[in-house]
């Protein structure tokens, strides 16, 4: 069952600024490759609590405090390893059906 919508995913840090920017541009060239249409955003740990995305990606002292926000949480210690935030998603993605 492919998502029939645009993916809404969410990168987090303690304060949603600088980390959480990074974050949002690797997970958005992972998606890119992946060829999965999503809307990225990034924020903080606190403002994350009042949303509803499909994916939420961050570090996993922030990631536990949120994991059960969306149906697929993503941990990850080095913001910018493409690749492997792109294994992660198409592994994660695939198991919730959104991606064949």
């Amino acid at each position: 069952m492919a998502l029939d919508r645009r993916l809404e995913v969410l990168a987090v840090c303690g304060v949603g600024m600088g980390s959480s920017l990074m974050l949002k541009m690797t997970a958005e060239d992972a998606l890119r490759s992946l060829g999965v249409d999503a809307r990225v955003e990034n924020t903080d740990v606190s403002t994350a609590r009042g949303m509803t995305p499909d994916v939420v990606i961050g570090q996993g002292m922030h990631t536990s405090e949120i994991s059960e926000l969306a149906p697929v949480v993503i941990t990850v210690s080095d913001f910018l390893d493409k690749d492997g935030l792109e294994a992660q998603l198409r592994d994660r993605l695939t198991d919730q059906g959104w991606l064949s």
